[in-house]
């Protein structure tokens, strides 16, 4: 595959997952909290909640681009993987730094910051694509089980989440989308 081609998958990829982001932050209450769309979007303001924006998406288009680039660029799998490990570290770092420093707690700045994440995240896996160290089966096998490991505890934190701070919803206090609410329902 052609550089040129490649690096404008990489910015249709980069625009996929801002825009998934911002508008799943948001789908779980329009969708009436319905229990399986909580499994792709955003339940609350928790960082964890918004690391899942950066993951879902994220892992859609890996698996599009893996497809499209498996005969051009290789190791694709552990380049995403990688990025997506980066830009889920800068979202947690970020947010308790800025947090911690300031005490603010406010959402145009976490949306920023999901902004910066996915591009460092995107910046990781291009640089990682183009030296090529990490090529060949075991890579790719490795790539996929990170990348399907990070969507599955996205999608278990989800209804399971583990009480810690990286879990609680700052404004209410609550965590993820537990089990029990699906059987109240």
């Amino acid at each position: 595959m052609k550089e040129k081609t490649w690096r404008k998958w990489e910015v249709a990829g980069l625009f996929f997952v801002l825009i998934w982001g911002n508008l799943f932050h948001f789908v779980y209450n329009w969708s009436g909290q319905n229990d399986l769309v909580a499994a792709i979007a955003s339940v609350n303001e928790s960082v964890w909640e918004h690391v899942k924006l950066l993951i879902i998406p994220w892992a859609v288009w890996s698996v599009v681009e893996a497809a499209i680039l498996r005969r051009g660029k290789g190791g694709v799998l552990m380049a995403r993987a990688l990025g997506l490990l980066a830009g889920a570290a800068f979202i947690i770092a970020v947010y308790y730094t800025y947090v911690g420093a300031t005490g603010a707690n406010v959402s145009i700045v976490h949306i920023l910051i999901f902004h910066v994440a996915a591009t460092v995240a995107f910046f990781v896996s291009w640089r990682e694509q183009d030296k090529g160290l990490l090529r060949g089966k075991f890579w790719a096998v490795l790539g996929g089980i990170l990348l399907l490991g990070m969507v599955a505890l996205a999608v278990y934190w989800t209804y399971f989440p583990p009480a810690l701070p990286l879990f609680t919803d700052p404004q209410t206090g609550q965590t993820g989308r537990p089990m029990g609410e699906l059987r109240e329902r």
